[in-house]
């Protein structure tokens, strides 16, 4: 009996221009509130840098893919979680941006360098 695989459905985001900083990720479909978005691809990081995501003090992971262009926000409507997962906050829109919340220590211009 051959072993099935399970078939990862491709995440409905897609990266394009954004009013924000640089890239953004976009809702290609309206996404529930609660929803799994997607789980990201990522590596160990040692050294902070464009991409890295910081879960712990110590413990940073550098995101592989498209997910790595998830604009910071205040109000953000989706969250990275420790287990590589990204979760909708609440209901995003078809084409609305999606967003996380970096952390207190985000100074609100570190992107003007």
């Amino acid at each position: 009996m051959k072993k099935e695989k399970m078939k990862k459905t491709k995440p409905p985001v897609y990266v394009k221009e954004s009013d924000i900083h640089g890239k953004g990720l976009f809702a290609s479909r309206d996404i529930k509130k609660g929803e799994l978005i997607g789980e990201f691809k990522h590596k160990p990081a040692k050294k902070d840098g464009m991409y890295v995501l910081w879960v712990e003090e110590d413990r940073g992971y550098r995101v592989l893919d498209d997910f790595k262009y998830i604009n910071h926000s205040n109000k953000p409507n989706a969250a990275y979680y420790d287990d590589f997962t990204v979760m909708a906050l609440k209901k995003i829109k078809k084409d609305e941006e999606i967003t996380h919340h970096y952390g207190e220590d985000l100074a609100e211009d570190a992107w003007d360098a």
